[in-house]
């Protein structure tokens, strides 16, 4: 096309252009929309991870950070008497504490002469106190309502209470004490029950604590829409014991005049239902004021009828006679040629120093003759007095429900040699608690039957009134016939069938002519294995014997004014017949 035109090649690129990157552009869109699409899915994932995984994480979070929390706390059971008298409860009292925050620093010294008369304290103890860096300080505990209202009429910046609860206890007869101290315990400054009932019972006479919790805003405000949390508490159990409060308060006192009299390092005297085992009576002394347990010597909070170890001395030839009487080794009318002998070496003697030539059985036992015994247990065999010991629980807790009960086991029966047997058959040798003794002595008033002591009867919820009773373990022993024929034996003790002046003629009632069985006992103390002239005095029994309605045991530890010997015919003897004559028209006991 020579000298001819061009041909528009414009239109063409413009057309090529489009026609050429249409698809481009399509792709690139499509690119786009995915995009944007993976990115919501991802994004929308993350939203259902994180409200499934960790919602209930962060939510928890939050919660904690405005949820505020409250402990409802349970009331202590109450303890009563056997007729519902109250022996320990608690009484509202309040705390008195400050906010050192709000007290300025001019108003301080004023505000600690205005609290100082109030609360008893020296205004230097309660400026020290508020002059604090904490926003809470307590400054007095067990306040009286009276001393509340006080406090309220003054409206002291920074100052206020809060109600609390205090355990009380009633008085003792015996000045610096409280009623039933070492039987009862106390509760200490933490709410834990020590020592006595208050001690193994303080599980159940807590309660359960319950908690309150609620959201919060910011301002510390209840958000009034939010679901309130709440547990509410369980109450303590309150227990009913089978404590005689009349019967309490005469042992208190008849105790506490005896050790005074015989200037004896302490006492115990224990009264017991023969047949349910429940206590009727449980006085120490020297004791201790419960309601004042911080200012008492820590001796003082010991329960000497079971965390004591002794040797119970004559008391124990009642189940070395037990024995030997229940598999036909003796009788009453047995006789025998008493006389001092020598075991391993040692001289064995009477209380007299002398032999007694040919005895009855009666007789050995209302002369309480050591040579004697020691026949008796040779009757009946090394091996099966062993065995009877540990059936009558020698060796071994009672498992009375108080707290701090101490256990001695025997020695193993292949370790013990002739002179040991020999000195166990008159309770020399051997270690065991009061309440062990007690317990022993009082099966063969039950009729051979051992059951275990208790204090409480029942427990009862106080918000149902539901009781559980106290079941006590029991087990025979000895046969009835054989318990009868031994009542029969501690009768001639207190009366002398067999002999003149039998060693328990102190427990002797007029009234009750053949009806008081009884054991005297007198222990020498070992100290550092050998014996001491200090000696430990007891008598224990119950009454009437043709059907026992209780077991007394009164101990007297290291007396030092005797008259006319330091001996448990002398000492021990005397307050159980004042406390058997008291309890006798009491609860109008007849022959």
């Amino acid at each position: 096309m020579r000298g001819g035109a061009r041909p528009d090649t414009s239109r063409a690129r413009l057309r090529g252009w489009f026609v050429g990157e249409e698809p481009d552009s399509r792709a690139r869109g499509v690119w786009l929309l995915g995009a944007f699409a993976a990115m919501a899915v991802i994004l929308f994932g993350r939203l259902v991870d994180v409200q499934l995984r960790e919602g209930r994480h962060l939510a928890a979070m939050a919660a904690e950070q405005h949820q505020i929390a409250a402990v409802l706390h349970a009331h202590r059971g109450r303890i009563l008497d056997r007729d519902g008298r109250l022996l320990a409860g608690d009484v509202q009292v309040y705390a008195i504490f400050a906010d050192p925050g709000i007290i300025s620093e001019n108003q301080r010294s004023v505000v600690a002469a205005k609290l100082a008369p109030i609360l008893r304290l020296g205004p230097g103890r309660i400026q020290s106190l508020i002059d604090s860096p904490n926003r809470f300080v307590y400054l007095a505990h067990g306040v009286s309502e009276t001393v509340k209202q006080q406090l309220d009429q003054l409206d002291l910046p920074g100052v206020g209470t809060l109600p609390e609860e205090q355990r009380v206890y009633g008085a003792s007869p015996v000045p610096n004490g409280s009623f039933a101290a070492n039987l009862l315990g106390y509760v200490n400054h933490d709410g834990h029950g020590q020592y006595g009932v208050e001690g193994y019972y303080d599980s159940l006479l807590r309660g359960t604590d319950g908690k309150v919790s609620t959201l919060r805003d910011l301002a510390g405000n209840a958000i009034v829409l939010s679901r309130e949390q709440r547990q509410d508490p369980q109450n303590g159990r309150d227990l009913h014991l089978g404590i005689d409060s009349q019967i309490q308060y005469w042992s208190e006192q008849a105790l506490a005049r005896a050790v005074v009299n015989d200037q004896a390092e302490s006492g115990t005297l224990m009264v017991m239902d023969t047949h349910t085992g429940a206590i009727r009576a449980w006085a120490d002394y020297p004791s201790y004021d419960s309601n004042h347990f911080g200012t008492s010597n820590v001796g003082a909070f010991k329960d000497s009828a079971v965390s004591d170890l002794y040797e119970p001395g004559s008391v124990m030839k009642v189940v070395t006679f037990a024995g030997a009487l229940d598999r036909g080794a003796i009788t009453p009318d047995l006789t025998i040629n008493e006389s001092q002998q020598t075991i391993d070496g040692f001289l064995i003697h009477d209380w007299d120093n002398h032999g007694h030539g040919t005895v009855s059985m009666q007789y050995v036992l209302e002369q309480s003759l050591n040579n004697g015994a020691i026949d008796v247990m040779r009757r009946t065999g090394e091996g099966p007095f062993y065995t009877n010991m540990l059936a009558f629980g020698l060796g071994a807790p009672t498992g009375i429900d108080l707290a701090g009960e101490v256990k001695q086991p025997l020695p193993p029966e292949r370790s013990l040699h002739p002179a040991d047997f020999a000195v166990q058959s008159f309770g020399q040798g051997i270690q065991v608690t009061p309440v062990e003794m007690f317990s022993a002595v009082n099966a063969i008033g039950n009729g051979g039957v051992w059951v275990q002591p208790h204090v409480v009867e029942s427990t009862v919820n106080p918000d149902t009134g539901d009781a559980t009773p106290v079941v006590p373990t029991t087990r025979r022993v000895i046969s009835a016939p054989t318990a009868a024929t031994l009542t029969h034996m501690m009768t001639g003790v207190v009366e002398g069938y067999a002999s003149h002046g039998p060693s328990g003629f102190a427990a002797k009632i007029p009234a009750f002519k053949g009806q008081v069985a009884g054991k005297t006992g007198t222990a020498s103390v070992p100290v550092n294995g050998r014996y001491s002239g200090d000696v430990i005095a007891s008598f224990v029994g119950f009454l009437p014997a043709s059907d026992p309605q209780f077991t007394m045991m009164v101990v007297i530890r290291k007396p030092h004014k005797c008259s006319p010997a330091c001996e448990g015919a002398y000492l021990a003897a005397p307050v159980w017949k004042q406390m058997a004559q008291l309890m006798v028209d009491h609860w109008k006991i007849v022959p």
